[in-house]
């Protein structure tokens, strides 16, 4: 059981909910941290009802001024961020000779330094409390690639190789840093995908399930486990990693 604070992004559903709930249940107080609002209190509020606690917090990765407001929310609050997970993300899925440099732009922005906005914002007080825990949430696309997201796997690559230099440079402060790589994650964003595939929804999602060993996609909840662990006191001798939650899909 942990009374840490941890600041989660993109928190209100899908894969950062149960990170939410992964973290609440283990004790910390968690700040449910989304450019959307109102999910986030309805996120935040559940947490609660469930025993955690937990505040919404609103949060626009793409803007410097908004996450340092966030972060400020969170330390009048709930206290110091000790945890921090970058989660928020967005994609669309589209072969690269379609994509255009206002879509470059936007991938770039949200999933490569939207992370970077958060990370720079909390990590000088972690390095002068001597503790910090910062995870970074990846892709099993930034590993091996994927059909339709090259721009989004480029911008979950470049998470891989700046949470293992991040990982470098604060070992000694008492900060870890590491990155979970969830693979084909049953969320609202997919399911999105999935319907908008021109009539063949069920299709696409059978497809990816059959790419996975275990012949299923993920769950917001197999991803929540992973980073609480991270997130975790027994992880203190942990930095640099990268762990996929896949299903096997990716072995590496």
């Amino acid at each position: 059981m942990s009374n840490r604070v941890a600041l989660v992004t993109g928190a209100a559903q899908g894969i950062g909910r149960g990170i939410a709930t992964s973290l609440a249940e283990a004790g910390f107080r968690v700040a449910v941290a989304d450019l959307n609002v109102e999910a986030a209190e309805r996120t935040a509020k559940e947490l609660v009802a469930a025993g955690g606690t937990a505040i919404a917090v609103a949060i626009d990765v793409t803007d410097s001024a908004s996450v340092a407001a966030a972060v400020a929310a969170v330390e009048r609050d709930l206290g110091p961020v000790e945890v921090v997970v970058n989660n928020a993300g967005w994609d669309d899925f589209m072969p690269f000779v379609r994509t255009t440099e206002q879509f470059w732009d936007r991938i770039l922005d949200i999933n490569f330094k939207g992370a970077l906005r958060v990370t720079k914002a909390v990590l000088p007080g972690m390095i002068e409390r001597g503790f910090g825990r910062i995870i970074n949430i990846g892709s099993d696309a930034g590993r091996v690639g994927s059909s339709l997201e090259a721009v989004y796997s480029g911008a979950k690559g470049g998470i891989i190789a700046f949470t293992k230099t991040l990982a470098r440079e604060v070992a000694t402060d008492g900060i870890t840093a590491n990155t979970v790589c969830p693979g084909p994650t049953d969320t609202p964003a997919l399911r999105a995908f999935a319907n908008g595939s021109g009539g063949d929804a069920e299709k696409v999602i059978a497809g990816m399930t059959r790419a996975v060993p275990m012949r299923r996609l993920g769950t917001p909840e197999d991803v929540g486990p992973a980073v609480a662990f991270f997130a975790s006191d027994a992880a203190g001798f942990i930095t640099g990693q990268t762990l996929s939650v896949s299903g096997g899909l990716t072995m590496a």
